[in-house]
């Protein structure tokens, strides 16, 4: 348990002062009584006044002046609360290298197909927003319980050049935004390219400023976890702009989970997409790196980078999937509400402590008004 102002339980020294005076005039009244001297009279006025029952008036009030200087101290206890009618933001990866052939017929044609068995098997409260992200990132569909929306913009998806897993963390933050006051926008920096001249997202890329899984401003306080969560689904590594790293610390600052899902195969064969698919952008072995996908400073970009993707799930509270093929991704896609179904939350207790308060308030004064009562 945690108090929001903890300098007022200070209030709670009026207690026990309280019950000294309280057993300060009983032992006065004790001293008065033994000056009357008809001994049976005094018998029969304080006839069961020594009874416990005497004292549960004054008991119930003190328990109330305690439960009130408790609540005025803004008590919150962390617990894990059910999350119900969630929204959930997929972001998909678009890139070319989504049309690599590991996966039967490819991995943007297997990732299509599993995140429409995924939008079909939701529920109707809940909401889902889709982010497409290849050289850079962009809300195609705002979150919405309309699956047929849904479901005709993922079949839509075309392929570009490049990966920006970063600001597709950050794109997806900027929807949930848009519908929960409590988490804010993503902050934006420019970040330069790191995949070539010319290359370089249209927009400006956002940056994390806040404190990462402590805080929002860097205190080390906890930060409530927001109902909305991203679901990020990539085949590669980040490319260009903001790294996953540090839009993940601007997710977690903001109490949003990520649940990264990393697809394909180690061994990434032909590249072999549909002429709808590619869109009009025919991929080019120095997109990924090399001939045949080989690496660009040491890094396949072909290859899920497992290393930064867990890396996001820890920092965000949310948990890594790994899927080699289509129903694996299919699979994890299924079991993912059984792992998002609770989140941490602090829960104020101030309310619940006023309440009891006033009921001990009342009881005590009915007990009064009835003993007074001949």
């Amino acid at each position: 348990m945690s108090f929001g102002v903890p300098l007022l339980l200070v209030t709670l020294v009026f207690v026990p002062v309280l019950l000294g005076v309280y057993a300060w005039q009983l032992r006065r009244r004790r001293r008065q009584a033994v000056r009357y001297s008809n001994v049976a009279l005094l018998r029969s006025a304080g006839a069961g006044s020594a009874s416990w029952k005497r004292h549960v008036p004054i008991a119930l009030v003190l328990g109330a002046l305690g439960l009130l200087g408790l609540a005025s101290a803004r008590p919150t206890v962390r617990a894990e609360v059910p999350t119900s009618s969630a929204t959930i933001i997929l972001a998909l990866d678009v890139s070319g290298s989504m049309c690599a052939t590991d996966v039967v017929p490819n991995r943007l044609s297997a990732a299509q197909a599993a995140v429409r068995s995924f939008v079909e098997g939701q529920d109707d409260e809940t909401k889902v927003g889709l982010v497409v992200f290849s050289g850079f990132a962009q809300l195609a569909v705002a979150p919405t319980a309309d699956r047929d929306e849904l479901l005709s913009a993922i079949d839509a998806v075309t392929t570009g050049r490049g990966t920006t897993i970063g600001a597709a963390i950050l794109r997806s933050i900027d929807a949930i935004a848009e519908l929960d006051p409590n988490v804010a926008p993503a902050d934006a920096v420019d970040e330069p390219s790191t995949d070539g001249p010319g290359l370089a997202d249209p927009t400006p890329a956002p940056t994390p400023t806040g404190g990462g899984a402590g805080g929002a401003d860097g205190s080390g306080a906890a930060v409530d976890v927001a109902p909305e969560i991203i679901v990020l689904l990539t085949d590669g590594a980040n490319t260009r702009g903001v790294t996953p790293a540090r839009a993940a610390e601007q997710a977690a600052a903001r109490g949003v989970r990520v649940y990264p899902i990393g697809f394909g195969t180690t061994n990434p064969t032909q590249m072999a997409c549909t002429r709808d698919q590619y869109g009009g952008f025919q991929p080019r072995a120095r997109d990924f790196g090399g001939p045949g996908g080989g690496a660009l400073g040491g890094r396949n970009f072909l290859v899920v980078d497992e290393a930064a993707l867990k890396g996001v799930a820890q920092t965000t509270g949310g948990e890594y999937f790994a899927a080699t093929d289509a129903d694996g991704l299919t699979k994890v896609l299924a079991d993912l509400p059984k792992h998002v179904t609770v989140s941490e939350q602090d829960i104020d207790l101030s309310a619940a402590a006023g309440i009891v308060a006033a009921a001990l308030l009342l009881a005590g004064l009915g007990l009064s008004l009835r003993r007074s009562t001949p």
